[in-house]
């Protein structure tokens, strides 16, 4: 029999955990009826600020609000301090992973991971051989997808390294909870997070090129049919710089600037929210109209700072993951503090073989897939869904790799029907810069 799913506000024996208690306390004594309005009043301006993301995949074009609970997810002090230093040094490993990977190879040299599952990966960017960052820093904002499982146990379920999302909606139902709830914040110690757009902004002035006095941060985003437009816009507000396209951009003498009606003024670093692909149509794809013609060349010269930097990518891909724990050993010397999720990999016969078996209890994923596409979720898939895919691992199975089904912890969820249990996972932020 499966265990049931570790529940984050009430414990086994039917009592409140005690970090929830006084939380439970109040919400108790709220008649239905005001928490229903409160809702519709969060929807309502969530509307009206355009505070909404799209929804790829499905009805192409459709704008969702983000996300809104009553019933927040209670971390205690100790919890978080243990996620906080598991992220950290997570994160450490990953970055000199990356570094390493495009200059002496030393983690595919001694075998801990099989080079071609490296340099043969799609993310991989030769052009990046050689090529020195500011501080040595790739992922300068990581997006580390943790869950819990049936045990209470904090586990990775995946790193995100590209252009990590999410953080702006997390910043507005912060917000949005003060204001509907403040006696909650005035009633409890709650940890702030509106300080993050100034933690970004000086992260990212720090890892400028070296020798720029005062450096001129902008924000490239792909344009407002993008699904997290409203992300993008946000933080460049919040941060008090440029919100700027490709055709905003241009590059002279190996620098970049930005076209404006005082003329040109010089952009010192870029955080894009464009994928590689699409950054340099001299580099990489020749049909993009995203990105800034000559940016490969002004990053190779070390005029322009880049966050995430150009190939980071290789490390959130999921044929790496397994290899993390193996990484923060190489690189660090010390034991993981945040296990991964049991991952089989099906380039490996023996992990092929047991995935075959298995396929009704897996969820299997594409390497190379993101945002959920290219997943098979056994339990939930009918015969015909798990015998096509059978068929797609068979024909090519490095593609693929394969994780148990987690029981994720669930948390109280304010839904049409009342108080009802939701499965959640936690999508902390870590940022690196030069004084990390």
């Amino acid at each position: 029999m499966a265990e049931a799913p570790y529940n984050e506000m009430i414990a086994s024996s039917g009592v409140e955990r005690g970090h929830y208690r006084r939380y439970a306390e109040w919400l108790a004594n709220q008649p239905a009826s005001q928490l229903a309005q409160k809702r519709a009043e969060a929807d309502a301006l969530f509307h009206r600020v355009g505070i909404t993301f799209a929804v790829y995949g499905q009805e192409e074009g459709t704008e969702r609000l983000i996300p809104f609970d009553i019933v927040p997810r209670v971390l205690p002090a100790d919890e978080w301090t243990r996620l906080e230093t598991g992220l950290k040094q997570r994160v450490r490993a990953l970055n000199a992973f990356i570094h390493d990977i495009y200059h002496d190879q030393a983690i595919l040299k001694s075998g801990i991971i099989p080079a071609e599952q490296v340099l043969c990966n799609p993310q991989y960017r030769p052009e990046m051989q050689g090529v020195e960052v500011p501080g040595g820093i790739y992922a300068h904002i990581a997006g580390i997808d943790i869950v819990r499982d049936d045990t209470g146990e904090f586990r990775v379920l995946e790193d995100n390294l590209r252009v990590p999302s999410g953080v702006s909606y997390m910043l507005e139902n912060r917000k949005m909870m003060m204001r509907l709830f403040p006696e909650l914040f005035s009633s409890h110690r709650i940890a702030p997070v509106d300080h993050y757009p100034d933690v970004l902004l000086e992260n990212l002035r720090s890892v400028a090129p070296t020798g720029v006095a005062d450096p001129m941060v902008a924000v490239l985003t792909p344009g407002a049919n993008n699904s997290a437009y409203f992300e993008h816009a946000f933080l460049a507000q919040q941060m008090g710089v440029e919100l700027v396209e490709g055709q905003d951009l241009f590059v002279r003498d190996e620098s970049v600037f930005m076209r404006t009606t005082q003329g040109p003024q010089r952009v010192d670093v870029i955080y894009r929210r464009i994928d590689d692909d699409f950054l340099d149509p001299l580099a990489f794809r020749p049909d993009s109209m995203l990105g800034v013609p000559g940016l490969l060349t002004a990053y190779r010269a070390g005029r322009i700072t880049i966050a995430n930097a150009i190939g980071t990518g290789v490390a959130d891909d999921k044929s790496i993951y397994p290899f993390v724990p193996e990484m923060i050993r190489f690189y660090l010397g010390q034991a993981p503090i945040i296990a991964n999720v049991h991952t089989w990999q099906l380039r490996r016969p023996e992990d092929l073989d047991y995935v075959l078996a298995n396929l009704p209890d897996l969820v299997v994923k594409e390497v190379h897939g993101a945002g959920g596409y290219g997943m098979l979720i056994g339990p939930a898939a009918s015969k015909e869904e798990i015998a096509a895919f059978r068929r797609q691992i068979i024909a090519t199975p490095e593609r693929y790799i394969a994780q148990p089904t987690l029981a994720l912890s669930t948390c109280p969820t304010f839904a049409e029907s009342g108080l009802a249990p939701r499965h959640i996972d936690l999508r902390p932020f870590v940022l690196s810069g030069r004084a990390d």
